[in-house]
């Protein structure tokens, strides 16, 4: 049963008191004029006034209590709202007969929400506060509040109740309003410069878009079962075949995959398709998003994360490859271009070795011997076409794809290229995945018959990227949990 411990019984018993004494302990009218940061700034002037106070401005303020100091016959609170907190001074002789003692003192405690009008002053210890004339309580708290100077130690316990942790803390709160500032950046930032922002399905007939292992769901109105988006990307080149020539989403994608610091199975990205453009071009303009973002959040270039310094200078490094994990890696270039050679030195760091695809043992020794050193932004380019299944081949040498990532922190950050719109070559690379998928790759893409058919209209030579918001939040807000700028991660609930 909810709300049985002893602390909660009590409240639960106040919040009878109060509706027996005619007052509804879960108000739905706030008169409320002025948020506490307003009120704050707007009256610093009174540390010059004689008396340090002026009883002609009145000002209706409403939070909740986080501290409460209760004395004789006057009380100091604070109580807090989005924008601040503030002290207030709670007089016996300053409110309606009766009511300091009687309900005051009584029934409303740490936790709950009050509405407050009174004057501004500066106490003797020189603080802005507020003198309380009338008080009326809006909502009574029934689960009392974790001891102040502790908060919430359980990390699991802060994510599984976000609530109690952003009303704990207010660094938290900071983070997420760091986030949504994000958000609305990148929108506006491609907006001004020409995309449109468009809405693809959520539930996709087949997987596609992306390597990931799905969430399967069933749609019983058609009696078919619909996977959840792993990725947009399918349906958004299907609008630049329909001639849309530059669009945007900012999606919510789900992978039934594992979990750790840096993936959580829903997650945000924008992904973004540009009609007329190559790999190149997105380079150069995700360097202006990223100046972009600085400047409009006020940030240095160099930002600590972890243990080191990241540089955000523009033009971000460049390099290909094979050249990375020659020269970042450190693997002898002939090994690093031989798929036997490749696998030999994986199986001598006990590495499982499942293919014998050139592309993808070179895909297992960047992510072992480059990835963790790539600290300042850079772009990594012409991978391998056989891990790249949507991208376009490059035109001098077909076994690598006019594609890139960008990588942080020794982290993938955005993936981007030059599309592939030639509707065989991509019918190829689908049927290349199929045979992956039934000799035992979960990740693999499904056959699109009607992506390759819509190709078959002609899609321009167009470029697309995705970006990772929630790492891209990590890196802007020092976080190094995925979970610490998701406000609801997925979480095992114990029954």
């Amino acid at each position: 049963m909810l709300f049985n411990h002893e602390q909660q019984q009590q409240r639960l018993k106040k919040s009878q008191e109060l509706r027996e004494l005619g007052i509804n302990p879960y108000n739905n009218q706030s008169n409320r004029d002025t948020k506490i940061s307003e009120f704050l700034e707007n009256n610093l002037d009174v540390e010059t006034l004689e008396n340090k106070r002026d009883e002609n401005r009145k000002f209706t303020i409403a939070g909740r209590i986080k501290f409460f100091r209760l004395m004789g016959k006057a009380s100091f609170l604070k109580i807090e709202d989005e924008s601040g907190i503030i002290q207030i001074y709670v007089a016996r002789d300053n409110l309606e007969e009766g009511f300091y003692n009687s309900k005051f003192k009584k029934l409303i405690e740490v936790g709950d929400y009050i509405e407050v009008v009174g004057f501004p002053f500066i106490t003797n210890k020189g603080e802005l506060s507020l003198s309380v004339e009338n008080l009326k309580i809006l909502t009574k708290a029934i689960n009392p509040l974790p001891e102040k100077y502790h908060g919430i130690v359980d990390k699991e316990a802060r994510y599984k109740q976000r609530y109690l942790d952003l009303i704990m803390n207010q660094d938290v709160k900071n983070t997420f309003k760091t986030r949504s500032k994000i958000v609305s950046l990148i929108r506006r930032f491609f907006e001004d410069n020409s995309f449109l922002e468009v809405e693809t399905p959520m539930m996709h007939p087949i997987a596609g878009g992306a390597n990931a292992r799905p969430f399967v769901t069933h749609h019983n109105a058609l009696g078919v079962d619909r996977f959840l988006r792993i990725a947009p990307e399918l349906y958004l080149k299907r609008l630049i075949v329909g001639g849309f020539e530059a669009v945007f989403e900012i999606n919510r994608n789900f992978r039934n995959e594992g979990m750790d610091a840096t993936h959580n199975p829903e997650f945000t990205m924008i992904e973004f398709y540009w009609a007329y453009k190559n790999y190149k071009d997105l380079m150069a303009i995700t360097e202006r998003l990223f100046d972009y973002l600085f400047e409009n959040l006020n940030l240095d270039k160099k930002l600590k994360y972890n243990d080191f310094e990241v540089d955000f200078s523009t033009p971000f490094r460049k390099i290909g490859y094979v050249d990375a994990i020659v020269e970042i890696g450190g693997i002898d270039r002939e090994i690093a271009t031989n798929s036997e050679k490749i696998a030999t030195l994986l199986k001598e760091r006990n590495i499982e070795v499942k293919t014998d695809d050139l592309g993808s043992l070179q895909a297992e020794l960047f992510d072992e011997f480059v990835e963790s050193k790539l600290i300042n932004p850079t772009f990594v380019t012409d991978f391998p076409v056989s891990i790249s299944p949507l991208a376009r081949r490059n035109d001098e040498n077909s076994e690598i794809a006019d594609r890139f990532e960008l990588f942080i922190a020794g982290r993938e950050i955005a993936n981007g290229f030059s599309e592939l719109n030639d509707p065989i070559d991509q019918y190829e690379r689908f049927k290349s995945q199929v045979e992956a998928k039934e000799s035992g790759d979960d990740e693999a893409h499904e056959m699109d018959e009607d992506y390759v058919n819509a190709l078959g209209y002609g899609m321009a030579p167009t470029a697309g990227e995705g970006i990772g918001i929630d790492r891209l939040v990590m890196l802007l807000t020092n976080e190094h949990s995925i979970r610490d700028v998701v406000l609801f991660p997925a979480m095992k609930i114990n029954k």
